[in-house]
């Protein structure tokens, strides 16, 4: 003879407060994060589609030989590009074009003019803004600036750091109800499946996100310095501030030296392609050779070069694990760590994440009242949990909402629109 055990008061109320946070964590930040996640699949399949479109500027016939550095950041000061010389790009493969990086006023913030030289001939084939460290181009900084902030400035990031805020949080809740309830609908069944697969995905991305956000940033990169998990910086000697994006105020446009440097990084271990030059930002100050291809996860070595040897180094095995997890983290949300591969991974997160928001929204537009905002679970599920345990989800949750301040705030609206939605509903 079998016996069924039916499910306790305690667990029904746990999953009465789950469905109630998954519900209005899916009506209410479901748009930011299908935004998020369009745009972030859009950003991640450009690479290929650059190289395409800008096919004039980044790619030449193959020739024997090369001209020296200098020679080619002459072709590009020919051109009077308007603005100051600060850093060089040498051409990582034959047959693609050497980067000739200028700041100018007017500039957005880590942006630069690029000076696009055939290092066989010396023709200029063409300039356009750059942005970042990954130098992308044009199409990509819109693509980017769309997932970032909507290309709003400073007030659209938090669209993308409410997305990435509760990213981890809806996918966890999924998870706890597709474990605890009966799947008898086909929806349901096909929506929670999808959260399962992607699920380590969701958590990667809110992750990471969250690193460079605005609010929840800050705090994670105090964090990391009150662990000493931050990343170790090259030591310029004479050179004072130093950008890892180049300094907009050079001491002067000599370059003579750029080879020699090149060299000389060559023989101390920068050995990786592709690499950046920065000229000294002061008079008799040291030049930076960086590292800075992100498709394979040790290329990020730097070192400073004064005279004709290395001052200073960093070197990507002695950072900290916390960096270096930091790094890779970074340069799988964008795409580019191990190239295609990280590509169609984003691609399937991304895609299963637009699916999820989609057949969210469907069934609760099948299941909505014909009037009021809809009741995913009877209230008062709190009162059947355990008291310690509720005030150990409440103490974790305060802890949480000031650590991921886009959380708590919302979190206290969520709440204030349950209370005045019941009230409602009394009064009727």
């Amino acid at each position: 003879m079998s016996t069924t055990t039916a499910p306790s008061r305690t667990s029904f109320a746990w999953r009465g407060l789950f469905l109630r946070l998954h519900f209005y964590a899916g009506v209410l930040v479901g748009p930011f994060i299908l935004v998020a996640a369009l745009t972030g699949v859009l950003y991640a399949l450009t690479p290929q589609l650059e190289s395409w479109v800008y096919s004039d500027q980044l790619h030449v016939p193959v020739t024997a030989q090369q001209l020296p550095l200098a020679k080619q950041v002459d072709a590009a000061l020919a051109t009077s590009p308007g603005g100051s010389l600060v850093a060089v790009r040498p051409a990582p493969e034959p047959g693609d074009t050497t980067r000739v990086l200028f700041a100018e006023k007017g500039l957005g913030e880590s942006e630069r003019r690029a000076v696009f030289v055939d290092p066989g001939t010396g023709r200029v084939t063409g300039d356009l803004v750059v942005y970042g460290t990954s130098g992308v181009l044009p199409l990509r900084t819109t693509l980017d600036q769309l997932h970032r902030n909507l290309m709003l400035g400073e007030p659209g990031r938090l669209y993308s750091e409410l997305a990435a805020s509760w990213l981890w949080v809806v996918a966890l809740g999924g998870l706890v109800l597709w474990i605890s309830r009966a799947r008898n609908s086909k929806r349901i069944r096909t929506h929670g499946l999808i959260g399962v697969w992607v699920l380590v995905g969701a958590l990667f991305l809110s992750a990471t996100g969250l690193t460079w956000s605005a609010y929840a940033g800050e705090n994670v990169a105090t964090l990391r310095e009150a662990f000493s998990w931050t990343t170790p910086q090259l030591k310029m000697p004479g050179a004072g501030e130093h950008s890892e994006h180049g300094s907009s105020t050079p001491a002067a446009d000599g370059h003579d030296d750029v080879d020699n440097v090149l060299g000389i990084a060559r023989l101390a271990g920068i050995d990786a392609k592709p690499v950046e030059i920065g000229l000294p930002t002061t008079p008799g100050g040291a030049w930076k050779v960086a590292e800075i291809g992100r498709g394979w996860p040790t290329q990020v070595d730097s070192v400073a070069v004064h005279g004709d040897e290395v001052v200073s180094s960093v070197k990507f095995a002695d950072y900290p694990l916390a960096a270096k997890l930091t790094r890779w983290g970074i340069d799988a949300h964008m795409g580019v760590l191990f190239g295609w591969p990280n590509q169609l991974l984003l691609l399937l997160i991304g895609g299963g994440l637009v699916t999820l928001v989609v057949l969210g929204y469907r069934m609760w537009w099948k299941r909505r009242p014909t009037r009021g905002f809809g009741r995913p679970a009877p209230r008062g599920q709190w009162r059947k949990a355990p008291p310690a345990a509720l005030i150990s989800l409440g103490a974790g949750a305060l802890a949480v909402g000031w650590f991921v301040p886009l959380l708590g705030i919302s979190l206290v609206v969520f709440l204030v629109i349950d209370v005045m939605l019941g009230r409602r509903a009394a009064t009727r």
